[in-house]
């Protein structure tokens, strides 16, 4: 089969692939399709984590039609058992004759050994049909297994003038409803949500998700120093998703008290003055927590930055201009000396939103001194 077929259904694997992001923790999202004679017969998606994989879900819609058949997949199958059992072994029975597979295993734990076994058995496999297509709709949990670290997506509103709200503080709303939908889309995908304990003294905010169609909610992650977060706050008082509050050594007992028995989780990241981001989306990992969307207010955005945690930035404009010394950024830090140490995206995407503008691109950091 010719490398337009091969990316064609390789194309179909994706957008299955696609549909589930956000469905299933920190496991990837694979989408599979099974090809014979030019007819496709069978289709599947991961679709929660701990349940069959793609490759099972299409394996068992083909049938017995699968023997001497293409199966195009987004991800290297799994030699391993791990919550559920290995996806060779699945496609070796149905006696497929050729694998097609988008990008092998990111984990250097398993790299590799599905491609092996299949070849091992006789099957023919390629490789790297459309690759980058695939590294890019999972690059958290490439993120996640690799380094150990969730992938942190940075989503600021603004308007021309970079104001995150006027100088009275009203924000209510710099952009309007199809940005504000994309934004909660946004939030479907990613595990978690963090924000500074700014935000939610000036918002009370529920950081849930609000779609048309009802989407999933994720934990919500509160960077908060000194313990200021109110008891009486909305994120406190309802079932929707878990609540971390993180702050340090130095918190007082007596309020760490009150706010674990009004229902959220406290975690201590470090011992100085604030909160140690590094060591917080350390503790995020090993909660299994592998994305996270910031929606940080300038000051917490720009220590984000600084510490060069941010992985992703989507940036929405609005085309208005509020001036106004006073009123709060996108991003409050103490900045670098030169211009060529600026920050700048790469691989940028721009796209309309309604009325406003939406950048998506890719943090370049200047080399630490």
């Amino acid at each position: 089969m010719d490398r337009m077929n091969d990316e064609y259904y390789m194309g179909l694997a994706l957008e299955l692939a696609a549909k589930a992001k956000g469905q299933t923790g920190i496991n990837p999202v694979v989408g599979c399709v099974i090809v014979k004679a030019g007819r496709i017969v069978g289709v599947g998606t991961h679709l929660k984590r701990g349940t069959g994989h793609a490759e099972v879900h299409a394996l068992a819609m083909a049938g017995s039609e699968a023997e001497g058949a293409t199966v195009y997949v987004t991800l290297e199958p799994c030699s391993h058992h791990g919550l559920t059992p290995p996806c060779c072994e699945r496609i070796i029975e149905a006696k497929a004759a050729r694998v097609v597979i988008a990008m092998v295993d990111p984990n250097p734990k398993v790299s590799g050994r599905g491609v092996s076994r299949l070849r091992d058995q006789g099957i023919d496999v390629q490789t790297g049909i459309l690759e980058s297509e695939a590294r890019r709709l999972n690059e958290a949990f490439i993120k996640y297994i690799v380094t150990g670290m969730p992938f942190v997506t940075l989503k600021t509103a603004s308007t021309l003038d970079g104001k995150i709200a006027a100088k009275t503080g009203d924000s209510q709303w710099v952009t309007g409803p199809a940005a504000r939908e994309l934004v909660h889309t946004l939030r479907h995908q990613h595990e978690g949500i963090m924000v500074g304990v700014s935000t939610v003294l000036a918002d009370d905010p529920k950081l849930t998700t609000r779609l048309p169609v009802p989407g999933l909610h994720p934990v919500r992650i509160i960077a908060d120093s000194r313990l200021r977060i109110p008891l009486s706050s909305q994120l406190l008082h309802d079932d929707a998703a878990e609540t971390f509050i993180l702050t340090t050594e130095q918190a007082d007992n007596v309020r760490v008290n009150a706010l674990e028995a009004a229902g959220a989780k406290v975690l201590f990241c470090g011992a100085g003055e604030h909160v140690d981001l590094q060591l917080a989306l350390k503790k995020m990992a090993e909660l299994e927590i592998g994305s996270i969307l910031l929606e940080g207010g300038g000051r917490l955005n720009g220590a984000m930055l600084e510490a060069q945690l941010v992985d992703k930035m989507v940036l929405f404009f609005a085309p208005k201009i509020i001036g106004g010394a006073a009123a709060p950024v996108s991003f409050s830090l103490e900045g670098w000396d030169r211009m060529a140490d600026a920050v700048r995206l790469e691989r940028m995407q721009v796209e309309q939103a309604g009325e406003d503008l939406c950048i998506t691109g890719y943090p370049v950091y200047p080399a630490r001194s």
